[in-house]
């Protein structure tokens, strides 16, 4: 069984800018992750399974909906304490991130933020457990950095409506139990509709094939004249704006879990070249080797204090769509960046399963394209600097 001796790097002492309640979420997450999750990653991946059976210990840890009230099931935390989460989650595999952060910021989030009160206390509780598991259906067959150009579309009929359409590349899918579907209605505004397992209609065929993310459940949508009741519409709000408030928050998550993928790698690097001799010598010793770790360090002390501070801003609510772009392409960067060099530094030892550090690069190629494209990004960034967006073409 592989031993996990990961030691958080912390060079510029952000701990002591957390709570001792962040530092104990942290530390439970982490020595959960370890215990439940680490010995049994790799297997996983390589068969392309998600591990079904630690679905209630993520809801135990608070990884389903960490800022969701307590009123609705939720551990009520803040969003510093949800980013640490991911992290920890993300550190050991990101498709483990991947699986809490669609439940929280995709499927509880909308309705929390958007729902109904019968819609909030009949899902949100068992969603916060993992008694239920959701997805989100935003992307479509051709339609992924132009979500409104989305072909799923609803007809009003009586006390129902009759959804038709697809979505692709949508985690959670295959075992999912509720559906968070975006859609357009007779008029051409989008909505949010809860779909639920087992309505006519409605299947979920699962994606084989992946390279990456091997170790999270991905499928289809197709919805065939699927009768969704009125009552599972989201009455709070619509329009595209919808679903991408959404994903500022996934993109959020997704900025501090890379951040945990990119320091497992520079962990492992850093162990491995004091332990690893070459010419009578540590590796460690070499002005070169000492070139990538000091890199990878710096990167990853810079992607810190980004991360902390945007979820200070968060939690203020003054957090920018454009702030969290910027903070999700930059992380997922220097962490693909990180696991390449840590993967050179280890030498051929780097693609073997015994290291985390090749599955880690697999992933990351992965989640710097999805919730947003890396150019996607940093076209973002230049709209809101310059005021002129460069991917809206007529």
């Amino acid at each position: 069984m592989k031993t996990d001796l990961y030691i958080h790097p912390d060079y510029y002492n952000m701990d002591s800018m957390l709570s001792e309640e962040h530092k104990l979420i942290r530390e439970a997450t982490r020595s959960w992750v370890k215990k439940e999750v680490v010995p049994i990653i790799d297997e996983n991946y390589e068969n392309a399974t998600f591990p079904n059976h630690i679905i209630p210990g993520l809801g135990e840890v608070g990884a389903f909906g960490p800022y969701i009230p307590e009123k609705y099931g939720g551990p009520g935390l803040d969003q510093i304490s949800y980013g640490l989460i991911m992290q920890e989650l993300e550190r050991c595999d990101s498709g483990l991130r991947s699986t809490a952060s669609v439940q929280s910021s995709l499927v509880m989030y909308p309705i929390y933020s958007w729902g109904s009160e019968e819609q909030k206390e009949k899902y949100l509780p068992k969603l916060a457990t993992g008694e239920m598991i959701g997805c989100f259906g935003l992307t479509e067959p051709d339609f992924g950095s132009n979500p409104g150009g989305m072909l799923s579309n609803y007809k009003d009929s009586g006390d129902h409506v009759v959804l038709n359409g697809s979505k692709m590349w949508i985690s959670n899918a295959p075992f999912a139990d509720i559906a968070v579907v975006w859609a357009k209605n007779e008029d051409g505004r989008i909505h949010g509709l809860i779909v639920e397992r087992g309505m006519e209609g409605f299947s979920t065929p699962e994606m084989h094939g992946k390279l990456s993310l091997r170790a999270s459940a991905t499928g289809e949508l197709i919805f065939d004249n699927v009768k969704v009741p009125k009552t599972n519409i989201l009455p709070g709000k619509s329009g595209l704006g919808a679903p991408l408030k959404c994903l500022d928050s996934a993109r959020y998550g997704i900025a501090w879990g890379t951040l945990g993928a990119a320091m497992d790698c520079y962990d492992q690097a850093l162990r491995y070249s004091k332990e690893r001799t070459q010419f009578g010598t540590p590796i460690a010793s070499f002005q070169l080797i000492q070139k990538k770790l000091a890199e990878m360090i710096t990167e990853i002390t810079k992607a810190q204090l980004l991360t902390l501070r945007l979820g200070q801003l968060r939690n203020e609510g003054k957090a920018t769509s454009a702030q969290i772009s910027m903070a999700k392409r930059n992380n997922c960067e220097i962490a693909l960046n990180i696991a390449r060099e840590a993967r050179q530094i280890h030498g051929a030892m780097g693609i073997t399963d015994e290291y985390s550090i090749m599955r880690h690069m697999a992933n990351l190629e992965s989640v710097i394209t999805y919730e947003g494209t890396h150019d996607i990004h940093l076209l973002i960034t230049g709209m809101d600097v310059t005021g002129i967006p460069a991917f809206k073409k007529e």
